[in-house]
């Protein structure tokens, strides 16, 4: 069974996608800048209501509604926004920030290990420990991306959602940040649904790749297949503007 499926979503831009995650798979979603990556994310965070069509986790609906009805799937399924410094409260220090799923979502259990899970969350990212009671004012952009994702990951969930998880970081940061998604995918058995323009850092992690244009699926592939042999004019396209070095 997939862990996470939509089937004839239709929203805004989008017109009749299907999309299936695997558990534990790695999928890149590709598009161009108004292809409706972010509408399709929104789509599946239950944040917005499709105008047609389904999202199901694991065989069960998914659908907008109050935060308790949603419970269920918020552990499940995390997200990794693009932009850290505007979901991370600045008054609140990283431990706190990365406990909040625990306090909101977890088990009578899980709040009394909350220290645990959060360090363990922050060892995972590789936080270095000097950082962990600083605020969000205090980090780099890359520290701040570690925390958003060691917040994602502290109720080990079985999906993450990336939305432009390296987009603005220079070169070194970027490295690392993929390379942290890497790890908490190998560790963890966590799947991923990549959500980028950038086709290299798509490359880097997914085995498999879906490309998005003008609110279609144009293609579905394994990685590798699709940056050698693009079949659809998007996707060839976003693969011809991948800078080649001499």
């Amino acid at each position: 069974m997939s862990l996470l499926t939509c089937r004839g979503l239709s929203r805004r831009v989008l017109r009749d996608v299907d999309l299936d995650v695997a558990p534990g798979e790695r999928v890149g979603l590709l598009g161009e800048s108004g292809a409706g990556k972010t509408t399709l994310l929104r789509a599946l965070l239950a944040l917005e209501e499709p105008d047609a069509g389904t999202v199901a986790c694991r065989g069960r609906a998914v659908r907008p509604g109050p935060a308790r009805r949603l419970r269920w799937y918020r552990r499940l399924v995390q997200h990794v926004p693009q932009d850290p410094a505007t979901t991370l409260d600045p008054r609140a220090r990283v431990r706190e920030l990365v406990a909040l799923p625990v306090h909101r979502l977890g088990t009578p259990e899980e709040r009394r290990r909350a220290g645990e899970l959060v360090e363990e969350a922050l060892d995972l990212v590789g936080l270095p420990a000097d950082r962990r009671a600083a605020r969000p004012g205090e980090l780099s952009g890359g520290q701040a991306q570690r925390v958003a994702i060691a917040r994602a990951l502290v109720l080990r969930p079985r999906l993450l959602l990336a939305d432009e998880p390296v987009s603005g970081l220079d070169l070194p940061l970027r490295e690392l940040v993929l390379e942290t998604l890497r790890t908490v995918s190998e560790q963890r058995g966590t799947a991923l649904l990549l959500v980028s323009h950038d086709v290299a850092a798509v490359a880097a992690l997914c085995g498999r790749t879906l490309v998005l244009s003008q609110g279609r699926l144009v293609e579905d592939a394994p990685t590798r297949e699709l940056l050698t042999a693009p079949r659809h004019p998007a996707a060839r396209a976003l693969v011809e503007a991948v800078p080649v070095l001499p």
